[in-house]
């Protein structure tokens, strides 16, 4: 890989030799400007106001505009000799926590290879001290005219170093949240957290610029004298009405896809409940022939506990049989006589043979 910037490591008072290489690329399609008639390319040419004429980049320098309009010139030279020390230099100033860092305070990231065999042992000693200590590096360093804020931590075998922006170039989130008070329920956020355990985790190494690919298909399908593919019809989002509902929906979306069947009873429902809960008067058992020992019963339980209302509903179905049985009680008598005589009679002998 290229270095795009030589220097040294100051940690106190070891000087590391470093070479700083970027550490990402940009995969993402660039396109020219055309000019839409003719197909002809649309080109920017850099023209001198002085003299007129279009000039090279051998013929291109710095200068800062004053505010009266003089412009100052100023050369790579100027800005090599300036009495900082971070010119040629990323001093570390201190090691901190890596939680201390804000993610919004993130940009560029670089390598720091060692420069030349003289600055391995340095060099280990600084990644071996990062990794031990599990924090990180918090660096000052000049890149292209300005002095920035970085910080290094361990990579595998390697220091990374992050570009970070300074505190007063992040913005506070002032007026980004909701103005309204919203009130979140406990429900809400069970299936909120419901929907997040079942999309899981995932590594980040299948995932891949699906952007990218398509309009790559586009660029190939019309090189090739082809139309270019329909992208497939979404349904169109309407407006949620029901946070609860689309909850649910979301959860039975995600298990569905990773193929997983929930049962019935742990998906969860959405349920009204009624306005005002009704009470319904509690009905005789006897019906209309219940006796004044029936309503006696009824009215028992609602003084007595739960546990006093079976012993009336008993009491209740009792009285009602031996009101109706008092109408068949002298044709029984004479029956059950006679059959008990005959059972003892019955009983004797087979006692005897036993």
């Amino acid at each position: 890989m290229r270095s795009i910037w030589n220097g040294a490591i100051s940690f106190g008072l070891v000087s590391i030799p470093i070479k700083l290489v970027n550490a990402t690329e940009s995969h993402s399609i660039s396109f020219r400007q055309i000019h839409t008639e003719d197909g002809g390319r649309i080109r920017y040419r850099k023209f001198c106001e002085v003299e007129d004429r279009e000039v090279t980049s051998s013929e291109i320098g710095k200068g800062y505009e004053d505010a009266d309009g003089t412009i100052v010139p100023i050369t790579d030279e100027d800005l090599a000799q300036l009495p900082i020390p971070t010119a040629k230099t990323i001093e570390i100033v201190a090691f901190v926590p890596a939680d201390r860092i804000d993610p919004l305070q993130m940009d560029q990231a670089y390598y720091l290879a060692a420069g030349g065999a003289p600055a391995a042992k340095p060099y280990t000693l600084l990644r071996e001290a990062l990794k031990r200590s599990n924090k990180v590096a918090i660096a000052k360093y000049a890149l292209r005219g300005r002095e920035r804020l970085g910080m290094l931590r361990v990579v595998g075998d390697a220091i990374a170093m992050h570009g970070l922006l300074w505190p007063d170039e992040v913005r506070e989130p002032q007026g980004v949240a909701p103005d309204a008070d919203v009130t979140v329920r406990d429900k809400e956020l069970d299936l909120a957290d419901a929907l997040m355990d079942t999309l899981g985790e995932v590594d980040l190494e299948d995932l891949h610029d699906e952007y990218r690919e398509a309009v790559e298909e586009v660029i190939a399908a019309k090189a090739a004298g082809e139309a270019p593919p329909e992208s497939p019809s979404r349904p169109a989002g309407g407006k949620v009405l029901d946070l609860m509902a689309a909850l649910e929906n979301s959860v039975r979306a995600a298990k569905e896809s990773r193929g997983e069947t929930a049962p019935p009873e742990e998906e969860a429902e959405v349920r009204h409940l009624p306005r005002k809960a009704s009470r319904a008067a509690p009905k005789a058992t006897g019906g209309k022939k219940s006796t004044s020992t029936t309503k006696k019963a009824q009215a028992t339980p609602r003084k007595s506990t739960s546990k006093t209302a079976e012993p009336a509903k008993k009491t209740t179905a009792s009285t009602s049989r031996s009101t109706a049985a008092k109408k068949t009680s002298a044709a029984k008598k004479t029956t059950t006589k006679k059959s008990a005589s005959t059972t003892k009679k019955t009983t004797q002998p087979r006692k005897r043979s036993a």
